[in-house]
This record gives C-alpha cells, structure tokens and sequence, in this order.
C-alpha cells in the first residue's frame, strides 16, 4: 500500500501535549497523548495538523521518536524558522496544546523486534529521529541483534540524544562531525568511504537504514553499493525542504 493510500484511509485524531523536553537550541522532543491511536512501528511517521482560529490549516510530517507505547506518541521537532509548524512545536506549545494527528504512516522503513539480522544505521543530522525509535525498540529486547549506528552531525552542540546513545548496552556509535570536530582524530568533513569501513560487511546479511536530508542520503546509497552491498539490504527515508 502506497503511503498516499495510507492517508486516505486514515483519520485525524486529536493529540494533547504532555509534556516537552529541549535537545539542542533548535530542536525538541514533544510527548503527545492520542487516544484512539492504533500503535505503530520504529521507523514509521505521522502528520501533523495545525489549524488557526480563522480556519487556515497547515500539515507537515515527522518522524516517530519512541516505539509503540499504548496511546502515547513520542515525536522530535527541528525547527524551520521561515516554516508554519514546527516554529509552534519547538518555541511556543505548552503541556495541554493540543493538535491533530494522523497515522501511523510507511511501512517499508521500519524495524521489529523479532528480526534477527544485524543492523547498520546511517543518521544525517535530524534523520537520527526515526532511527532512534529503533534504537528504543531494541533496548526493549532480551537477545536484540546487534547494531551499529554512524550518525553524521554538523557540531557536538548538534547531536540529539547523546546521553542516551552513550549509554546504550550494545549499541556501536560513531559520531561524525562535518563542521567542528571534537574528541576525535577524524577531522570534521562529510561521510566518505573510510566512515563506513568499520560497518557490516557486505555479504553479513545486515540491513542498512539511512535517514536524512536528500543529497546525505543519495551519497551514503552510493557508497554502500560501492563498497558492494545489496542494493535490497538498504533502506532509505530522505527529507528536503517543506516549509516546516
């Protein structure tokens, strides 16, 4: 199923804020209470529907921060300064703002549990939110598969989770730096061959998720299939500019 017939058969549902929590200047998670919400998978995403007094609405989509939890619904925001909805979500909505959401959205960029394959996952500044749902999913778990996370970031000050990603038991992080390096030798740049030698083999039987803007995304692909993975192992989800 096409993710616009997804849509058409899903319906809006109202979300009430919960609670907020900053991850960096620009960015922040929001945990909204949906009742009627049907549950969803690590990976997948939701629209978002503001609507003003005079009528005017506007919607964008954002990634699924947490794994299914009852009918709690876990999303991080960046915000897109000159954008219509994700200024809202990240500098003004309080605990008891509501809005509407529809979803769960996608399919083929998830993860469960019960997969047992390795997993390499490739994060490009806010792509990390989807995968991080992931991440969640398998701290959950009592024999997870292993995973390896390079996550591409521009500054230290930019990087979502860290705590969290620090500590995960059995996770592999590596963060990449691409305009200020810090606590490594690598020296700050964009991902490029030698950031993906450490990574699973091809012919490991691993699958491979990326997230992230359209040309991180589109380079990350390019190298994965040089290096002669399946093209059928990778998995992407890209986002461009949407106006926020």
């Amino acid at each position: 199923m096409t993710e616009v017939a997804q849509r058409r058969r899903l319906r809006w549902l109202v979300a009430t804020a919960t609670g907020t929590r900053e991850l960096t200047p620009s960015a922040r998670t929001i945990v909204f209470d949906v009742p009627g919400w049907p549950g969803h998978a690590a990976g997948q995403h939701v629209d978002v529907k503001l609507t003003a007094p005079d009528g005017y609405s506007a919607q964008r989509s954002y990634s699924i921060a947490a794994p299914a939890d009852g009918e709690r619904v876990e999303l991080t925001v960046q915000r897109v300064d000159d954008g219509e909805v994700s200024p809202y979500l990240v500098d003004d909505l309080v605990p008891g703002d509501q809005v509407e959401l529809r979803g769960p959205v996608g399919g083929w960029f998830t993860w469960r549990g019960d997969e047992p394959m390795p997993v390499l996952l490739v994060a490009g500044g806010s792509g990390i939110v989807p995968l991080m749902a992931m991440v969640r999913e398998r701290s959950r778990l009592a024999n997870p598969a292993p995973f390896t996370l390079i996550y591409s970031v521009r500054t230290p000050a930019e990087v979502y989770y860290d705590a969290e990603l620090r500590s995960g038991p059995g996770l592999e992080v590596t963060v990449l730096y691409t305009r200020k390096a810090f606590g490594t030798s690598r020296p700050a740049g964009r991902i490029g061959p030698g950031d993906l030698a450490a990574a699973w083999p091809p012919g490991s039987g691993a699958r491979t998720y990326v997230c992230g803007p359209t040309g991180f995304v589109e380079a990350v692909a390019e190298l994965l299939l040089a290096r002669g993975h399946d093209p059928a192992s990778i998995r992407t989800e890209r986002f461009g500019p949407t106006g926020g």
